[in-house]
């Protein structure tokens, strides 16, 4: 794989202007180009069945993110008048108009993939999401007595007329557009219904009723909004129902929070997320295909959207609710079942243990070593929970310090800090209000540490907390001894089980030394400029991680090998992907995994000849973060929560840490090469922005990187 093409000269390469828009993709661009690797996962055959309606689900879930924020945030610059262009060259009405060009024939393959694909496939199976036209009349008649009773107490149906203004709709609701004729004055008028979110999305019919010809059905059901479409007169008396359409808007949720005058950071957040439901701006407008011009010329016209910013959907809208029939009960169409290894050298450290085993302490097997852990492949509960639930207990354990970015609904990483203040230890909670879309959830843990007597605090004025580390403060004889947890992604039992992730527990002395300091930053009024080990943005990690880069240019000046390998979810920021060029020009072998985002351009003569991107995309979502530099040989590995862009490096607060054990770095070096062996879920980014799926030659063996760890945890856990 490696590139041996000798560099330009010195001269050649001075005259390479690196900042030229040309050298540079699209951020908006790039991301599309993911979401298409995801929707690929849902036509690509060799995935199980149910597996592709999750992607096809993913791919729209993505989207609605993609939209609140990022083409929020791109038509917020065009409505004000910015005409700064954008590191590739685009202004903000160019980055609009590619959007809608690149992602449509992407939205049109996905719903004709599923009409005419993926909705067969499933009938073969004894799935049915049929159309209410194609319901026997025994099944017609259950739904329609189904809507009396449960569905028409709660609907509202909304005219629009000049005595009653254009309804205000919340972000992502479904709605009906109806038209209906005044049977007496002949007169016609428009009215809104929306689909109760309080409903599931496809009303299953019971067993009985399921019957489909000779075929075997495990579930039959039909989208509720042809239910409430169907029985429309009921809300309408003395009306004709001329047309009805679905439809959905999507808003801006990119709330200003102006922290600066904010008294109160909760008080601030909760406001923010009363707005966000009720944003004014609408920023796409997805619609039924059979929906009438004077119909969608009235809803953009209200909602203030153009044309670009519609999209006609063939079939059913909002794809993201087919998560509901992935969870069906046929294991034959779905992933081999896989469930989370114990990590070798702390299995013996749970509540549950094996015949005649005795239980260990954890801090006594992190004081004999270092202890990686790899998430999913390795049971998160079996390490990071323990970790945390030991040191609720344990009576020699004074403190607990943690940051909170995003966790779940029934954490049991929470229930175990308030049961460690309840046994009288010194708690400390950071929880990021400002985590997007999880505000609400974290709002909502906030109060209840605090009223556990837990000492909470929000993070930092104008800094979002993304790090991820615990420290754990415990009395050892005459001395204090500091454990900690450094990982890559969040303090969440149920993403641990879906994201691919790496933590470090450990005792070494500067580490804990490292963590005291940064909670004190985080916590109290430090300023705290210079830190033993770790890498943390915003205060040393863009300098550090370009002075690694730079030692790696001055080794291929000096004729030596000179290596970086780099795995993160984005590359995104200019000065981080300049340096990178100036690395591949001076002869540095350069191999990036990125899953998501990269805006750099490998592969072009004088600039990026000798680097290499791959993206994975597969049954788990790459997260970890890994970086290696070969160091002329004594090699230098990190893990962290930080990304490449400069969000990451400028307005968070992360943490990065070095990985010093020599069975530690082996295994992080086995992980990075077995991820770029992948030729099942690798694709490889091209010069123009494109990507190109990997596939075995006839002769060579599938190499599935995720499957591969999956293996390796199973016979770990056998030795």
């Amino acid at each position: 794989m490696t590139n041996v093409k000798e560099p330009k000269s010195a001269a050649a390469q001075s005259s390479i202007d690196l900042s030229d828009p040309q050298y540079f993709l699209s951020r908006e661009l790039s991301w599309l180009e993911f979401n298409r690797r995801v929707l690929h996962e849902a036509l690509d055959e060799r995935t199980p069945l149910l597996e592709r309606l999750k992607f096809l689900a993913i791919f729209s879930s993505n989207l609605d993110e993609f939209f609140m924020v990022r083409v929020a945030i791109v038509k917020d610059q065009l409505e004000a008048g910015v005409t700064k262009l954008t590191p590739d060259g685009r202004t903000p009405q160019q980055q609009l108009e590619e959007i809608s060009q690149n992602l449509r024939p992407m939205v049109e393959l996905q719903h004709r993939h599923f009409e005419k694909v993926l909705r067969p496939a499933l009938e073969e199976h004894g799935v049915f999401l049929l159309n209410y036209i194609d319901l026997s009349q025994e099944q017609r008649t259950y739904l329609r007595d189904y809507f009396e009773k449960r569905i028409f107490p709660v609907l509202t149906p909304l005219a629009v007329d000049p005595g009653h203004p254009f309804p205000r709709m919340s972000n992502l609701s479904l709605s009906l557009a109806v038209v209906v004729k005044d049977q007496q004055t002949g007169d016609e008028h428009f009215a809104r219904v929306k689909v109760p979110s309080s409903l599931p999305r496809f009303m299953a019919l019971p067993p009985e009723l399921r019957h489909q010809d000779d075929k075997k059905a495990v579930w039959v059901g039909v989208p509720v909004e042809q239910v409430i479409a169907h029985n429309l007169e009921m809300l309408f008396p003395g009306m004709s129902i001329q047309e009805y359409s679905l439809f959905r808007i999507t808003r801006d949720t990119e709330v200003e929070l102006r922290e600066e005058v904010a008294d109160d950071l909760l008080v601030a957040i909760q406001d923010m997320v009363r707005k966000r439901r009720l944003a004014e701006a609408a920023v796409r407008l997805e619609i039924q295909s059979t929906a009438s011009q004077p119909v969608r010329d009235m809803l953009m016209d209200e909602l203030d959207l153009k044309p670009y910013e519609v999209y006609e959907i063939d079939g059913v809208i909002n794809l993201k609710d087919l998560f509901a029939l992935t969870g069906l009960p046929l294991p034959e169409i779905k992933d081999h079942p896989f469930s989370p290894m114990p990590p070798r050298l702390l299995r013996l450290t749970g509540d549950v243990l094996p015949a005649n085993a005795e239980r260990e302490d954890i801090f006594s097997i992190i004081r004999r070593q270092d202890v990686l852990v790899h998430h999913p492949y390795e049971s998160f509960s079996g390490s990071v929970e323990q970790f945390i639930a030991q040191a609720a207990r344990d009576p020699q354990v004074l403190a607990i310090k943690m940051t909170l970015y995003r966790t779940s609904g029934d954490s049991p990483i929470v229930k175990s800090l308030i049961e460690a203040a309840e046994n009288g230890k010194q708690v400390a909670a950071l929880v990021e209000l400002k985590a997007r879309f999880d505000e609400e959830n974290n709002i909502n843990w906030a109060v209840q540490l605090e009223q556990s007597g837990i000492h909470v605090v929000y993070g930092l004025v104008g800094l979002k907390t993304h790090t991820k580390v615990v420290l754990v403060v415990r009395q050892e004889g005459d001395e204090i001894r500091r454990y900690v947890h450094i990982g890559t992604g969040n303090y969440n039992p149920k993403t641990a089980k879906l994201y691919t992730d790496l933590g470090l527990l450990s005792c070494r002395e500067e580490l804990g030394a490292d963590l005291t300091d940064l909670f004190n930053y985080l916590t109290g009024h430090s300023r705290q400029h210079s830190y033993r080990k770790i890498l943390v943005s915003p205060v040393n990690m863009r300098d550090r991680m370009t002075a690694l880069i730079r030692r790696e240019i001055e080794q291929a000046k000096a004729g030596k090998p000179a290596k970086i390998v780099a795995k993160m979810n984005s590359l995104v920021d200019p000065g981080m992907i300049k340096t990178l060029y100036e690395a591949s020009q001076a002869g540095v072998e350069i191999d990036l995994i990125i899953r998501g985002m990269c805006c750099l351009k490998p592969g072009l003569p004088g600039v990026s000849d000798r680097i290499r991107v791959i993206s994975i995309i597969g049954r788990y979502l790459e997260h970890s973060r890994i970086f290696h530099f070969h160091n002329g040989g004594d090699a230098e590995y990190y893990i962290g929560s930080a990304d490449w862009m400069p969000r990451n490096l400028d307005r968070r607060v992360e943490a990065v840490t070095p990985i010093e054990d020599p069975a530690l770095k082996k295994l992080l070096k086995e992980i990075l090469d077995t991820t770029l062996d992948d030729n099942r879920q690798a694709w490889e980014l091209q010069p123009d922005g494109t990507y190109v799926q990997r596939h075995p030659a006839a002769d060579e063996p599938v190499r599935s990187s995720q499957e591969a760890f999956m293996q390796r945890a199973i016979e770990q856990s056998k030795l």
